[in-house]
């Protein structure tokens, strides 16, 4: 099959990558996207494997990233769409390099390990966003990243789509008529090949039954408070105070009917980010909103706010309110989203669009975790480590949480200016990851959905709908136990990237003894 006519193959897969993701839900094609595109960059050029990688990752990122224009336009969503897919781009020109005679699984797996490794420091802290991890909640494939992370999740599907294409292509051959019909001697392989590729990929699909996925530990009640907005987009705070009485009465009505319902009263609630649409710390009538739902829920609370520091700039914070005390803590959002909450290069991009002057003001990055102390009915501690918003997106930092001792995570986000979109759904898919991955309980709060309480085990507890107000209760357990994935932390990608780049340099030897013994005289 010529180069052109397998331009058709990275098109159909990236399409097809698209529809693994939640709002789609059909995480087993995620493979078969997989081996199109090791089908289309396999016994090419590399400049061919170059565009082929890069028509692939259009046709994923631009559906799969399509709430990145919901209010801000075409140009965003573009911009977005085509920095990732160059990504894939160069992952198709180094996997025509490193199968220029057959589809090697192996070099497919690291290669998209790899790949989502770059993609998510580069550039200004990379978007690790819509990994092919997080298109596996559901699958029995998740589970392996209590081994070794969401790195080890996508390293399978990889792999398994790896020995699909592998399949593919002997089977084809096998099928194809011969070159030669007719000709003696003319035989065409035999089915052993795609037989025992197609069994190893259906063995990478099950190495998830496997391992354990243990829920057990002591447990806390947990409350989440989904409180909404006034109106969908960006000025979705565009009523001072309209979002914190929201969240102020929903939480109160809330432990009311938890009450009347004879359930105990929650041990702890969170709020989600941008739950107080004014900075509390330096409006008493917002204090005061957040006094009166302590009152009612004994309980502390941990409130999402902006804050009016450090001047000139602004904070996207945690902070924990308890009974009778007031503020005891808080956490700064260590990664602003770029050209969202912070412009990087401002006088760069003004020469490009002087749009980038509609954020007039950087949003402040916070410098360390913190995990908060919260006092348990059982006379132990919660100790809750936060996630603000894309935070949750980034190994490292979820990481940083449970190494300090969280035995709850806690993601606050605000999807507001998303609309009716699916990225909160995306969003609620890598906590779940995160769940499995270090072995415990999320509260997963949205100001407007979709919300959740999820177990150790990626479980969804009382998922809600966009757009409405809503208090989640649960007991949760709490555990404190590592995960081997928690102790490994970023050595599982490190070894992917070794070993690509050790394929490259034995690559690059057998190219040049190839050219050495051409250049010999005969």
């Amino acid at each position: 099959m010529g180069p052109v006519r397998r331009l058709p193959l990275a098109l159909v897969g990236g399409a097809l990558l698209s529809l693994a993701f939640p709002g789609y839900g059909l995480w087993w094609v995620a493979p078969l996207a997989v081996s199109l595109l090791a089908l289309a960059t396999t016994e090419v050029r590399a400049r061919v494997g170059l565009v082929h990688g890069l028509v692939f990752g259009l046709a994923f990122f631009v559906p799969t990233l399509s709430w990145s224009g919901s209010y801000l336009g075409v140009v965003p969503w573009a911009g977005l769409a085509v920095s990732q897919a160059a990504f894939l781009g160069v992952l198709g020109w180094g996997s025509a390099i490193l199968q220029r005679h057959a589809i090697r699984p192996l070099v497919v797996g690291l290669a998209w390990v790899a790949q989502e490794a770059l993609r998510d420091r580069i550039p200004y802290g990379g978007f690790p966003w819509v990994r092919l991890a997080f298109s596996q909640a559901d699958s029995p494939l998740a589970h392996v990243a209590a081994v070794a992370g969401a790195p080890a999740v996508t390293f399978l599907v990889a792999l398994c789509g790896g020995f699909l294409g592998y399949a593919a292509r002997a089977a084809y051959r096998v099928i194809r008529p011969a070159r030669s019909e007719g000709v003696a001697g003319t035989q065409r392989p035999g089915l052993r090949q795609p037989v025992t590729a197609a069994l190893a990929a259906v063995v990478c699909a099950l190495v998830g039954f496997a391992v354990p996925l243990p829920v057990e530990g002591p447990t806390a009640r947990i409350m989440a408070v989904q409180g909404n907005v006034p109106r969908p987009g960006l000025d979705f705070n565009a009523e001072r105070r309209a979002v914190l009485d929201n969240h102020v009465e929903v939480t109160v009505t809330g432990v009311t009917r938890e009450r009347e319902a004879g359930h105990p009263d929650p041990e702890f609630v969170v709020w989600p980010e941008n739950a107080s649409d004014i900075d509390p710390t330096r409006n008493p009538d917002a204090a005061q909103a957040i006094d009166r739902a302590l009152s009612v829920a004994k309980a502390p609370i941990l409130v999402g706010g902006l804050l009016e520091e450090p001047a000139p700039h602004f904070s996207n914070v945690s902070l924990l309110y308890r009974p009778g005390e007031g503020l005891v803590g808080r956490y700064v959002k260590q990664h602003p989203v770029p050209f969202a909450e912070y412009i990087p290069d401002r006088s760069f991009w003004r020469l490009v669009s002087t749009q980038v002057d509609l954020l007039r003001t950087d949003m402040w990055a916070g410098d360390r975790p913190v995990v908060f102390r919260v006092p348990a009915r059982s006379g132990g501690e919660i100790l809750a480590g936060p996630s603000i918003c894309f935070e949750v997106a980034y190994d490292e930092l979820v990481r940083a949480n449970v190494v300090q001792g969280a035995t709850l995570l806690v993601v606050q986000t605000n999807n507001a200016t998303f609309g009716f979109t699916n990225e909160s759904v995306q969003q609620l898919a890598i906590s779940r990851i995160r769940a499995i991955e270090h072995g415990r309980s999320v509260a997963h709060v949205s100001t407007v959905g979709v919300s959740a309480l999820i177990l150790p085990d990626g479980t969804l507890l009382h998922p809600t709908t966009l757009f409405t107000p809503a208090a989640l209760a649960a007991d949760l357990p709490l555990r404190s136990d590592l995960t081997l994935a928690s102790r490994l932390g970023a050595w599982p990608e490190y070894c992917a990237v070794l070993g690509l780049l050790m394929m490259f340099a034995l690559a690059a030897g057998s190219t040049r003894r190839a050219r050495q013994r051409k250049d010999q005289p005969r």
